[in-house]
């Protein structure tokens, strides 16, 4: 008799096929699912080529929070040797019984391949999770053919959340936290940023995104992904903003409803994502170069025309051919101009995009 797995599971049907729900212990994972396809053709696989840059973060992940991790099922397709035997002929339990598979049957991930192997490697520095579970749902196979289709369908659907919206809901990432404090207690933020969309529509009545907050203010900290920040760090950036608000009189204007955010997008750069951006880095150098009175420095933005009209002085920086851009490289040059008005020496790789920029400038006279 060939030695078998043997799970409880829940049987199903979906589109006439019979499939299983079982509870699979994480240190049966990486042996249950075996993954080696590498060098394969594409059309003779059934799913991505595994990229090994997203295991360590899923790995650190469950490591770093073993009484927190969530991970949704896991989904494969098993041989028809597998063998279902239910607890009772009729009823409701005839779908609840004993599913049997064959250690040398082949089993074929359709999602979940980077789980599996994050797994395998959070259990090699954490033995403990060995005894934690996931959901498993087995699907009886058809051949190559059906499991491509599988991999297609559950991928066609999936949307990824916005960069906002998982700002919104993340309580485990410090800027996140710092993000949305900012939303609610900085004046022009208040009211006028949207929560759930990464991008702003022209008819929209909001003129920040939350993402773009979250952006802005991790250039103005200079914080690397899940750096801790301390309380002065967060009075600073409400504090900054709050004075960044003050000085732009049009954000005010929105505030307070005496203008529409559609007019400043459509007439002012600095109703653009571009800007906040390019103030947070500009705001990073300020700060640290004149901690005593950049409040006082910033006000020297008055000065600048933000207009879109005036091209002379925005385009190719905040914008490209008369389009609004938000590429890196627009991005840095508007933080350099920022930088400019503000009295800040640029940095040694600021100064050469700029007289890259300039340069560029004089081609096209």
């Amino acid at each position: 008799m060939k030695p078998i797995y043997k799970f409880p599971v829940l049987r199903g049907v979906q589109a006439g096929r019979e499939y299983y729900l079982a509870m699979c212990p994480l240190k049966l994972v990486p042996k249950l699912f075996l993954y080696d396809e590498e060098g394969v053709p594409p059309e003779l696989r059934a799913q991505r080529t595994l990229n090994k840059s997203r295991i360590p973060e899923i790995a650190n992940y469950i490591i770093k929070h073993p009484n927190e991790y969530v991970f949704s099922a896991i989904t494969a397709s098993i041989s028809e040797e597998g063998v279902f035997t239910p607890l009772d002929e009729t009823g409701d339990a005839r779908n609840v019984g004993w599913l049997e598979i064959p250690m040398d049957a082949t089993i074929i991930i359709n999602d979940g391949q980077h789980r599996r192997a994050a797994i395998e490697e959070a259990i090699k520095e954490r033995p403990e999770l060995a005894d934690d579970s996931i959901a498993v749902v087995f699907f009886i196979d058809a051949g190559l053919k059906r499991s491509q289709q599988m991999f297609a369908d559950l991928n066609k659907h999936a949307v990824r959340p916005s960069r906002s919206l998982g700002i919104l809901y993340d309580h485990r990432d410090p800027m996140a936290i710092l993000a949305r404090h900012l939303m609610i207690n900085v004046p022009v933020f208040k009211n006028l940023t949207e929560k759930e969309k990464t991008s702003i529509s022209n008819r929209s009545p909001k003129l920040f995104t939350l993402s773009g907050i979250y952006q802005a203010t991790q250039a103005l900290l200079q914080k690397g992904k899940g750096e801790d920040i301390t309380n002065d760090e967060k009075k600073l950036a409400v504090e900054f903003w709050t004075v960044v608000g003050n000085t732009i009189p049009e954000w005010g204007m929105a505030s307070r409803k005496e203008v529409s955010c559609a007019s400043l997008r459509e007439g002012y750069v600095h109703a653009h994502g571009v800007v906040l951006h390019a103030l947070g880095i500009a705001g990073a150098d300020l700060i640290y170069q004149f901690p005593e009175d950049w409040q006082t420095r910033l006000q020297a933005l008055k000065n600048l025309d933000w207009s879109r009209e005036n091209s002379a002085l925005w385009e190719g920086r905040a914008m490209l051919q008369g389009r609004i851009s938000k590429a890196s490289r627009q991005v840095h040059l508007t933080a350099n101009l920022l930088k400019h008005t503000l009295g800040i020496p640029l940095r040694a790789d600021e100064a050469k995009l700029e007289r890259k920029y300039m340069e560029s400038l004089k081609e096209q006279q």
